[in-house]
């Protein structure tokens, strides 16, 4: 049997496998969807040797970044973002490729009116994070990166005083995510208007408390749902191209 599947730490609440299994029972595709749950990224040797009947992985936090020693080479897209979430396994190699920039931009330009917005702030430094960056970057539409790390120009601090001079916010933290479904990036969302839009890569629950917040004030608001079908469907395309 043809094995697909996912390399991440936490997966219990994985939308990869029931999209995947589903795609599979559409297309009367006699196969599987396995979540492999790595503790540390060298894990992922093992599950090479081990299933040798794999012929495609998605990948997911924490590993976006840190699986790329592990593959022969990269689509232009991947080495351009510097992260990866899909891996397809052609000539006996394993080429990363990236379509969480993809989801990204199909999502977000049925949503909202991208030619009004300007400059975005990026919360978050992630692989999702940085996918966001490059398809904002093809959409001509500026990024401020945010973050609690220290490794960016802005840190949390400098936040509030950012959201005048931009008309979209996308969180690519887990804040929010179930099941710790009241926590949000810390805005001060009474300096949100309805020229704000707020884009949230979160899924569950369909409306976070960061996207709740932004509604009270009027901000159009989406979440990452529509994303993810977007990218499975891309990776879906590469697998069987």
């Amino acid at each position: 049997m043809t094995i697909y599947g996912l390399i991440g730490k936490s997966l219990q609440h994985s939308f990869s496998q029931s999209y995947f299994l589903n795609r599979f029972k559409q297309t009367h595709l006699h196969a599987c969807y396995v979540n492999f749950e790595l503790e540390r990224i060298d894990e992922f040797n093992s599950v090479m040797k081990n299933i040798p009947e794999l012929k495609g992985l998605n990948v997911t936090i924490p590993y976006k970044e840190v699986i790329i020693p592990y593959l022969d080479d990269l689509s232009p897209e991947a080495k351009a973002i510097g992260a990866v979430n899909v891996i397809e396994f052609k000539n006996q190699k394993l080429i990363g490729h990236n379509t969480d920039w993809i989801g990204f931009n199909e999502s977000i330009g049925a949503a909202f009116d991208t030619e009004s917005i300007k400059t975005a702030i990026i919360l978050g430094t992630g692989g999702a994070s940085k996918a966001v960056e490059y398809g904002l970057n093809h959409l001509n539409i500026n990024t401020i990166i945010v973050s609690s790390s220290g490794k960016t120009e802005y840190g949390y601090g400098a936040l509030n005083e950012l959201l005048d001079k931009v008309e979209l916010i996308v969180n690519c933290t887990p804040l929010g995510t179930y099941p710790k479904i009241e926590e949000k990036p810390p805005i001060l969302y009474s300096r949100l208007t309805s020229e704000h839009h707020l884009f949230d890569l979160v899924y569950n629950p369909k409306v976070t408390a960061f996207l709740k917040a932004g509604q009270k004030q009027g901000c159009q608001i989406k979440n990452g749902y529509d994303m993810l079908v977007a990218q499975a469907e891309a990776a879906w395309k590469i697998w069987n191209s």
